[in-house]
């Protein structure tokens, strides 16, 4: 199964949380924070969005952050995603 974002909504993989801090300490499931890097699965087509044209400026493949708390999380054959507008990432990783 696939998942097609549709308008401007963009598709993405979580990066791994970090396991450790940079000093060496094991961090538990619960302290650690959602990540906020991504790469980008799915692009949507962009379009007409509440009267606006919209210009997908993400490809395939980007490595992107995105706003700490943005988008839809859904599981599907066992991968976790997440769908945000293309509004909530904030930069992409060169």
């Amino acid at each position: 199964m696939t998942i097609k974002p549709l308008a401007d909504r963009v598709v993405l993989k979580q990066v791994a949380a970090e396991e450790t801090t940079k000093s060496g300490i094991i961090l538990t499931a619960a302290a650690k924070e959602k990540p906020q890097m991504a790469e980008v699965v799915a692009v949507g087509p962009g379009g007409m969005v509440d009267g606006n044209e919209v210009k997908m400026y993400v490809n395939v493949g980007d490595k992107v952050i995105i706003a700490k708390y943005a988008g839809t999380e859904v599981k599907l054959d066992g991968e976790e995603y997440s769908i945000v507008r293309q509004s909530d990432i904030l930069a992409t990783i060169e």
